[in-house]
């Protein structure tokens, strides 16, 4: 949907744009749907397969997010089976969704239909935004929900509308239900408010309050989940972000360098530019203090939590991006247009070069093939302390070889029938649960071996908290070795070692184990969260 908004571009151009646009996103989800089903190198990470897992389970919420993701997913894979494609379709519509947003926040703002194709292509060729519009993770649908919000947030603010006030609690919501950090929307959109003395008296109106009112609602079933389950998430939530932990000070230098590499260098050096050229105290217009009040706190909040954490993750603050791009495309394009030869042919020339890196490296992320022979190189030889090196150096390792395990772990099961299974991890259940002929249900040993709690924990019966009802069962445990094992069986024996190879080299390497007499392990039930 394209917003009636004012635009610079003439009534025939206008179009042009937007059918390219159009035409551009529409191509980019035709080839991700294309690389899924011709014979895809990347099977399902560890998250996703976990997400799957979830599916199976439907609830008002889980150990660590809520409930959209596992949504998403049973409904498509309701329609189109357990499949990959099936799995990872929410992800490209989501990521569909999200590029129209950054087409019409641009256009909302800055009134420049060409401008907001420039946000789009430049989007298009940032890894990060790639990887998820096609990897089925919490992220899609969130980044989607928070650029709508930007967009229905806008007319709202700006336009008064009140369907528009609606749609924007609808989409903060939404959001919530995928990932607890859309709860930030609103208290930014507040802080705009706030400092912008034209527009401060929507802060204390109906229909502000309104959309705040429709947004909580999305953490209505997260918390009456949480109130069943002592709480498990916050307590998850806390120890991720690392409120316990001592203070780190090199924790903020690390987050900073995250956020420059995920946006390539220059991209990151053109928002900060961006976002000091129109510091609030500088900038009138209050349509930019909106993109600038929309994205700043977001990566500043993080890196305030990046004192106690380490870094984080690259991903944390990525929706602080969304506004910020935009704001940094009307910044840029200001700068060609205005600033010396000399300088213009410099940011030409590093806009270019930054394009085609970002799809250089999208391409190497989708086809891994084409850097295994550096790569090999990097990771040294094959010892017996490290017999994958590819893998400590190369995370699309993780998403490869999982239908070749599973078809030999398959075959061991066909001389232990009715045997469940049972992972030293929560992050293999799911894949051996996804790829296993007939999709059995795996259990988790993971706290037994120090491994936060999961989930598995929490569908009962199960190993971990539910002992008793496993007293004397036989398993076959994938993952942990014999002397990590014997404490909790009364026999335990190796069955095999399930190993993916690549180019003679390993990539993966799984331990098989039969444990009989299942007796349990000593442990402090929720120990690490």
């Amino acid at each position: 949907m394209i917003l009636a908004v004012p635009s610079a571009d003439s009534g025939e151009r206008r179009w042009a744009w937007r059918l390219a646009a159009a035409g551009l996103i529409l191509a980019a989800a035709a080839l991700r749907i294309a690389y899924l089903i011709h014979d895809c190198p990347l099977d399902l990470a560890p998250d996703e397969a976990h997400y799957w897992d979830w599916s199976r389970h439907l609830d008002w919420s889980y150990y660590s997010k809520g409930p959209l993701v596992a949504l998403l997913i049973r409904a498509s894979c309701t329609v189109l089976g357990n499949t990959l494609l099936a799995v990872r379709l929410p992800a490209i519509v989501c990521g569909s969704l999200f590029l129209a947003s950054l087409y019409v926040l641009t256009v909302q703002v800055h009134g420049r239909e060409r401008w907001a194709l420039a946000t789009v292509g430049i989007a298009l060729t940032l890894p990060l935004i790639a990887a998820g519009s096609i990897l089925m993770t919490i992220d899609a649908p969130f980044i989607c929900a928070w650029g709508w919000a930007l967009v229905f947030g806008y007319h709202a603010l700006f336009r008064d509308a009140r369907w528009a006030w609606i749609a924007a609690g609808l989409c903060v919501m939404v959001g919530i239900l995928a990932k607890h950090t859309m709860v930030l929307w609103v208290p930014m959109a507040g802080l705009f408010l706030l400092t912008t003395p034209s527009m401060r008296h929507l802060l204390s109106s109906g229909r502000f309050w309104m959309m705040t009112g429709i947004g909580a609602l999305g953490g209505l079933p997260i918390l009456l989940w949480n109130w069943q389950h002592d709480w498990v998430m916050l307590k998850h939530e806390a120890n991720h972000a690392g409120v316990a932990d001592a203070f780190d000070i090199l924790g903020p230098l690390r987050y900073l360098g995250l956020q420059f590499a995920v946006l390539l260098g220059f991209w990151f050096v053109g928002w900060l530019r961006a976002v000091l050229a129109h510091h609030p105290g500088r900038e009138s217009r209050p349509e930019v203090r909106y993109l600038w009040w929309m994205s700043v706190p977001m990566v500043v909040f993080f890196l305030l939590f990046s004192v106690r954490n380490g870094g984080g993750e690259a991903n944390w603050p990525v929706a602080g991006y969304i506004s910020g791009m935009v704001l940094m495309v009307g910044w840029l394009a200001r700068e060609l247009r205005d600033g010396r030869p000399v300088y213009r042919r410099l940011a030409t020339a590093g806009i270019a070069i930054t394009c085609f890196a970002g799809l250089a490296l999208t391409v190497v992320v989708h086809e891994p093939v084409l850097a295994q022979p550096l790569l090999l190189r990097l990771a040294g030889p094959v010892s017996a302390d490290n017999p994958a090196p590819l893998r400590r150096i190369d995370p699309t390792c993780r998403l490869r070889g999982w239908p070749d395990v599973a078809a030999q772990l398959d075959k061991l099961r066909q001389g232990h029938a009715d045997v469940p299974l049972v992972c030293d991890s929560w992050n293999l259940p799911g894949e051996f649960g996804f790829y296993c002929a007939g999709h059995p249900q795996p259990y988790s040993l993971g706290p037994v071996f120090g491994e936060r709690h999961s989930q598995y924990e929490l569908w009962h019966p199960n190993p971990i908290t539910d002992p008793q009802a496993f007293a004397g069962a036989t398993f076959l445990v994938i993952g942990a070795s014999i002397d990590r094992l014997r404490a909790g069986f009364s026999s335990v024996e190796s069955v095999g070692v399930l190993t993916h190879v690549e180019n003679g080299q390993i990539l993966a390497a799984w331990p098989v184990t039969l444990g009989r007499g299942y007796r349990g392990f000593p442990m402090s039930p929720w120990a690490v969260f």
